[in-house]
């Protein structure tokens, strides 16, 4: 995978933790520099972190899954996708806690981070021309830059920029998946 490709798995993978720092944003009474840094390095972390375990249980896989990997790839990014997509259109609010306390960081950081595990599978089952621990990291950055942002802007302009990130997110996963695919098919050079 080229650069420009991992980074569009981390702006699509960053979009649900985005969507979640928005809604922290406007349900914190106060927000507090270290604020910042907390959604950053929790979300930046579990971001960074999914991708690597996915990869090597990918890797211990491989030789099992070798032949259809791409149809794997192509399907796992687009029901990520699609999830991130209707949700981004559901009318209900999720309920939002306005804690920053340990046990509430760590299971938001996981919920936002699952979809990062199966990129690292996919990852994993490509032909990947940047090291797993780059694109980790590359992902992890990005997330803790949209996460720390999200949470301001989340105070600055509402929700509604939320679902779409979410929406916006979840297409970028499907056409890398379809690039994938069709590139595995020989349907593209690249």
């Amino acid at each position: 995978m080229a650069l420009l490709e991992v980074f569009l798995f981390a702006l699509g993978l960053a979009a649900d933790a985005f969507a979640v720092s928005v809604c922290k944003g406007l349900s914190a009474r106060q927000i507090k520099p270290v604020h910042y840094l907390c959604v950053g390095l929790w979300f930046g972390g579990a971001q960074a972190l999914m991708p690597l375990l996915g990869y090597y249980l990918g890797m211990t896989f491989e030789q099992y899954i070798t032949s259809f990997d791409h149809w794997i790839a192509f399907t796992l990014l687009l029901l990520i996708g699609a999830n991130m997509i209707r949700e981004s259109f559901s009318k209900k609010e999720e309920e939002q806690n306005a804690s920053f306390s340990f046990k509430s960081m760590l299971l938001l950081a996981l919920a936002t981070s699952i979809d990062a595990l199966a990129v690292g599978v996919t990852y994993a089952l490509s032909d990947q021309k940047i090291s797993i621990w780059i694109a980790a990291l590359i992902i992890g950055a990005v997330t803790f830059l949209l996460s720390a942002g999200g949470l301001k802007i989340g105070r600055i302009f509402g929700a509604r920029l939320g679902k779409r990130a979410e929406m916006i997110g979840g297409i970028v996963l499907i056409l890398l998946g379809v690039k994938i695919l069709l590139s595995h098919l020989g349907v593209l050079p690249f």
